[in-house]
Parts: structure tokens; C-alpha cells; sequence
């Protein structure tokens, strides 16, 4: 009988022992897959990182109006498509494409060693204003720039007998940085001053510069200053402006000043503007706009436009905008109404 007992014992000892090592063994083998899956989604996320991410959006307006020979049509007035990525932590770049008429808007390097000083090189937002640096097409809260941004910074900019379309953009480089924890902020640059995807149409360059002070959240004071010559016969193309920004929780409120000189001509221009968000998704707006084609002759050619206008924002990558503006031109008055659909991605 006891060596039964011992038979048995030692055949259960025996069991015990090959289920164990069978255990370690499987568990070994996944912990060794999990390791090989680790391995993989660690090789795979250095993949993914180094891509770079692709965004776009489109807008769509409407437009109605009877000033002059009136206007009512339907718009596919941008359709972008941007890349942006970081070859490492301390560069990266991006480039935009306009899709309605191709054309790059944005082809650009950023080498950003410390807060204090970085380097970017290529086509970009030329540093000068508010709403031409901080506010974007999918984030400008009324459909159309003031006068004195569009006429003034390269958005429809009469240079002699060019009209200069260039989206507030240039090539060239500018440094940039801030100090005090982001409290105050500069850019200082140098561009060829002639457009979008052109060479430089004589030698001279121009000289771009923006002081920004952030002194409490959600208000920012800005000053600009911008001085060039165009084409050939070195058209003397000078701009300045100041402005202030408060942007923070329910309210907005925002005003600029922009003035320049082309060639002998002296032009001016002033917004003012308000906003009230009933909730996060719903805001309504208010603004008076004023430019001056010439300083010498302000009662002959001084247009004003007084618009209001709803933002709703209903979810993350739709907004849907209209504006009602009254119009009181140097060469007639009159209204315009327009519905603008922004769909991102």
C-alpha cells in the first residue's frame, strides 16, 4: 500500500510538473509576442509620425447685390488642400495648395530652436496686421477682410497697372520668436514683394515687421510696418498699421489702422468690429469699414460699408456664415447679401 501511495504521488509530482513547465513556456511565448507587437506599433508609430498630416477645407458662397450694375451668383471661392509635417522637433513645414485654380499658397520651412529666436523660409503670411496673421479664412468671423487689408496687403492691391492677388502672402524669410512667456511677441522679415509663385520683378526687396504684446488672455496690441518697391520702376510701396484684439469667452472686439503710400498716393483704412457668442456654437457680429483710395481728395473717394452678420458653427468641422452689408461708395451706394458654407477636414 505505500508503495502505491509513493507511485502515485510521484506520478502526480510528475504531472504538476510538466503543467507548469508548459505554463512558463506559453508564457514566455507571450510575452515574447507581445514584446514583437510592441515592437511593431512602436516601428509603426515613428511611421505614422514622420507622415505628415493632410487638412483641407471649401468654401461655397452666394452673393446678391445691387450696387452698380448688381451682382447675384453662386461661388466656389477657395478649395485648400495642406500637408503639414516635422522632420524633427525643431523643424517643420507645410504646404497649401489652392484647388480651384491651382496655385501654392503656403510652401515653407520652420527651424524653431528656442522661443526666443526661429527661422522660416518660403512662401507664407506676410507678418503685418492682425486679421492677415492670427485670423484665417476658416476662422475670420465675417465672409469678406476689411477694405483697407484687401486693398493695402496684397489681396487685390493696385500697383499702377497691376492688381496684385496674392492671398496677404510673399516669399522669402522672416525670424520670429517671443519673450516673457509669450507676452511679447515679433517677426522681422525679408521678401521679394512681387506675389504668389513669382521671381522677384526687380532688385530691391521688402522689409516686413510686427510687434505683438499678448499683456492678459485673450487681448492682443499689434503694430506693422512694411516697405518695398514694385517692378520695374521701383514703385514705392510703403504700409503701416496698428491694431488691437480682445477675443476671449463671450465677447469680441477688434479694430485696425492701416495706411500707405504708393508711389505718391497716400491711402488709409479703418475697421471696427464687435461680436456677442449666445453660445459656443452661435455668434452674431457688427462692423463699420472705412478706406480712403486717396488722403488728398478723403471726400471724393472714401468708401464706407456697415455690415452685421450670424456665425453658427454646429459642429467642429462645418460653419455656416451670413452677412448683410450696406454699402456707401465714393461711386455709389447700395446692399449686398452673402451666405458662405465652410466645410473642413
Amino acid at each position: 500500500m505505500k508503495k502505491f501511495l509513493l507511485l502515485v504521488s510521484l506520478f502526480a509530482v510528475t504531472v504538476f510538473s510538466a503543467q507548469a513547465q508548459d505554463t512558463d513556456s506559453k508564457v514566455e511565448s507571450l510575452e515574447a509576442e507581445v514584446a514583437s507587437l510592441n515592437e511593431r506599433a512602436t516601428a509603426w508609430d515613428k511611421i505614422l509620425k514622420a507622415l505628415p498630416k493632410i487638412s483641407g477645407y471649401a468654401q461655397i458662397r452666394y452673393d446678391y447685390s445691387d450696387v452698380g450694375e448688381g451682382l447675384s451668383t453662386f461661388q466656389l471661392r477657395r478649395v485648400r488642400l495642406s500637408f503639414d509635417g516635422a522632420i524633427s522637433k525643431k523643424v517643420d513645414y507645410k504646404l497649401q495648395a489652392e484647388l480651384t485654380s491651382f496655385k501654392l499658397v503656403d510652401a515653407y520651412f520652420s527651424y524653431k530652436p528656442f522661443t526666443q529666436f526661429n527661422l522660416r523660409v518660403g512662401q507664407q503670411k506676410l507678418p503685418f496686421s492682425i486679421e492677415n496673421t492670427d485670423y484665417g479664412p476658416t476662422k475670420i468671423e465675417l465672409i469678406d477682410y476689411p477694405m483697407a487689408l484687401t486693398y493695402l496687403v496684397g489681396y487685390s492691391e493696385k500697383l499702377g497697372d497691376t492688381t496684385l492677388k496674392a492671398n496677404g502672402r510673399d516669399l522669402g524669410f522672416k525670424f520670429y520668436g517671443s519673450f516673457l512667456n509669450k507676452v511679447i511677441g515679433y517677426d522681422v522679415g525679408i521678401f521679394n514683394g512681387a506675389g504668389l509663385n513669382v521671381k522677384d520683378n526687380n532688385k530691391s526687396k521688402d522689409v516686413v515687421a510686427r510687434l505683438s504684446i499678448r499683456p492678459v488672455a485673450g487681448l492682443l496690441i499689434s503694430g506693422s510696418y512694411m516697405w518695398g518697391e514694385w517692378g520695374a520702376a521701383f514703385l514705392k510701396r510703403e504700409r503701416w498699421g496698428a491694431g488691437i484684439c480682445y477675443d476671449k469667452g463671450a465677447w469680441l472686439a477688434r479694430s485696425e489702422y492701416i495706411g500707405g503710400t504708393t508711389g505718391s498716393t497716400t491711402s488709409d483704412g479703418v475697421y471696427v468690429m464687435a461680436g456677442y457668442r449666445f453660445c459656443k456654437n452661435f455668434m452674431a457680429l457688427a462692423r463699420y469699414d472705412r478706406f480712403t483710395w486717396d488722403t488728398d481728395a478723403r471726400s471724393a473717394s472714401t468708401d464706407e460699408n456697415y455690415t452685421v452678420g450670424l456665425l453658427w458653427q454646429p459642429v467642429k468641422f462645418l460653419r455656416l456664415q451670413a452677412n448683410y452689408m450696406y454699402q456707401d461708395l465714393h461711386t455709389g451706394c447700395g446692399n449686398t447679401f452673402q451666405i458662405q458654407t465652410s466645410a473642413m477636414f
